[in-house]
């Protein structure tokens, strides 16, 4: 697993442990995601499928993309699509994206980088694989994750977070047994580079095996913790499940979390990896369909009828090394 990776954790600033008088957030649920396809037919695994919303808030819906070693020929991405609302939060682990933007941004994520779209009042974008990886196939793996916005914000100017792995904010546990990836929010102390509109924190970490970690996290955020690859368990005390790779766990009320790692992997795993993602609920109705989140229906039908008379961007002819198409129809 390439995205960012340190020969020795314990050189690493340490998150301390919670306070004594802390309490660990309990487990209030255990989903497994499905299996699906998206964009041209991707491989997808739905990690909020069957959830509240209510528990999710702020963010509206993530997909574990891969992991999949394609052969030659075989790698898709995404035609040319409309959103409006909210943002959007590629995370690269293994393989390349291309992407590019109606409003200018556009490049090239790899193993550790993160696209931050705010999508806002509208954009168009595409995401594929890069031709050369199509032809030769290899190995590809991420996340997409979907954070909403507030209604005053609902129509902000579009803009694009370029985050590469090199700015990613490292951490480890007390006892380094952890990496801790921080993309965006603080952690300890540890900050991410990733701006966000609304307050988030989204940490990628790889725990080694047999190794527990207590993570401060803030009272006023929801917690999450989702299994990328590998086993191990969550919780406390007699609350403690196990938590196996493509599951999700949701916890209640706390100031802090806790993982841990099985004593024993998959030769091929370092240890046991899980993204850890929580912030501020936004607390208002939510509309969505495909593309779009907003916050009623009539917004959602707006968003519709905008982009069918192209008022969410134009499609550039060539941008930023991606060849541009028709989309679909």
């Amino acid at each position: 697993m390439p995205a960012v990776t340190v020969d020795n954790p314990l050189s690493l600033p340490r998150v301390a442990a919670p306070d004594a008088t802390a309490v660990d957030r309990p487990v209030v649920s255990l989903t497994t995601a499905p299996r699906g396809f998206e964009g041209e037919g991707f491989p997808v695994r739905r990690a909020f499928a069957g959830v509240d919303l209510r528990a999710l808030d702020p963010f509206i819906m993530m997909d574990q993309m891969g992991e999949v070693e394609y052969g030659p020929g075989e790698p898709k991405g995404t035609p040319w699509h409309p959103h409006r609302g909210f943002e959007t939060v590629t995370y690269i682990i293994d393989g390349i994206f291309e992407h590019a933007d109606s409003h200018g941004g556009g490049g090239v994520i790899t193993n550790g980088d993160t696209q931050w779209m705010t999508a806002g009042a509208g954009i168009l974008h595409i995401e594929k694989p890069p031709e050369h990886l199509v032809v030769s196939g290899g190995l590809f793996h991420g996340l997409q994750l979907w954070v909403n916005l507030p209604s005053h914000l609902k129509f902000a100017a579009p803009r694009y977070q370029d985050l590469r792995s090199g700015q990613v904010g490292l951490a480890t546990s007390p006892d380094g047994g952890a990496l801790l990836r921080i993309i965006a929010g603080e952690l300890g102390g540890v900050e991410g580079p990733g701006s966000t509109y609304t307050p988030v924190t989204l940490v990628h970490a790889t725990i080694a095996p047999g190794a527990e970690i207590t993570l401060p996290w803030r009272a006023d955020y929801n917690a999450l913790v989702y299994a990328l690859s590998g086993d191990g368990q969550v919780g406390s005390g007699a609350g403690r499940r196990g938590l196996k790779s493509g599951q999700l766990a949701v916890f209640g009320a706390g100031d802090s979390i806790t993982i841990a790692a099985d004593p024993v992997q998959e030769s091929r795993l370092s240890g046991f990896d899980v993204f850890i993602l929580g912030g501020e609920p936004i607390r208002e109705p939510v509309a969505a369909y495909g593309p779009f989140v907003m916050n009623t229906r009539a917004e959602l039908q707006q968003a519709f009828d905008d982009y069918q008379a192209g008022r969410l961007g134009s499609i550039p002819a060539v941008h930023a090394g991606v060849d541009a198409s028709t989309p679909d129809a």
